[in-house]
């Protein structure tokens, strides 16, 4: 029988706040964009997004298919230059540092990252040797057992249904500690238990875990329900921003529409 895994009795995903990689109040903020531009040809996916992000904050970043969330993400992940403009994450200048950005990233999308042709254990190892993770036999097997696949580790990851391969890639994620999560449309096609694990883990990362998370999701109750702050982008350009306690469940969709037509 597979060991049960729990969240209460697992050692924490990430170091608590005040022993980050930093100290505590050494860094203003965490995540910093300044005038940023990302054009494809003519039509700008970015108009300008000035964004500053707090050590700790979660954000849900939310807006229309088209209102440039995945491109901002794909910046700040280090994935795509920007046109112009700056940013900064974790410290670091992108345009100057972005290995050292990296180290500090975890960045999860609907694409996995993952390589169908290893087995669980076998991915984790490959990203743990590409971070220089130290003690990464015992992260690895806290990390599988934290999402579930202890029981599964050694088999080869194309055999696994989408969902198993969400929860590999959330762990793929976390396995060298960043500090800066940014998630892109994660939920996308989850299966039941893998979305159960998710909302249990960011739950635990931007709560005791002072993990900085910025969430893109279509789900808007999805996103007043996780995130303290709610940013709305439409046409490349932040049209809102606002602690989501501020923010009613009910009315915020007509809000939201109106914001974005």
């Amino acid at each position: 029988m597979p060991r049960r895994w729990s969240l209460r009795s697992s050692p924490p995903l990430l170091p608590r706040r005040e022993r980050g990689l930093w100290g505590e109040g050494q860094l203003a903020y965490m995540i910093e964009t300044l005038a940023l531009r990302k054009s494809f040809g003519p039509r700008a996916a970015l108009d300008g997004i000035d964004l500053r992000v707090e050590a700790g904050e979660f954000v849900a970043l939310l807006g229309p298919n088209g209102a440039g969330k995945t491109t901002l993400l794909r910046i700040l992940a280090t994935l795509t230059r920007p046109t112009s403009g700056s940013a900064r994450v974790a410290g670091a200048d992108l345009a100057k540092a972005c290995q050292e950005a990296r180290r500090r990233i975890g960045f999860l999308s609907h694409r996995t990252l993952l390589y169908d042709d290893l087995t669980a254990e076998q991915n984790l190892e490959f990203y743990a040797r590409m971070y220089d993770v130290p003690g990464a036999a015992t992260r690895i097997g806290e990390l599988l057992e934290r999402v579930g696949l202890t029981a599964r580790r050694a088999e080869l990851v194309r055999t696994f249904s989408r969902g198993m391969q969400q929860r590999l890639a959330l762990a793929r994620t976390l396995v060298h500690r960043p500090t800066v999560l940014l998630l892109d449309e994660p939920y996308g096609g989850l299966d039941p238990l893998a979305t159960r694990v998710l909302s249990d883990l960011l739950a635990e990362l931007a709560g005791e875990g002072g993990a900085t998370v910025v969430l893109t999701t279509h789900d808007l109750g999805q996103g007043l329900a996780l995130a303290g702050r709610v940013v709305v982008l439409s046409r490349g350009r932040i049209v809102h921003d606002a602690p989501s306690r501020e923010l009613e469940a009910g009315s915020f969709p007509a809000l939201y529409e109106r914001l974005t037509a």
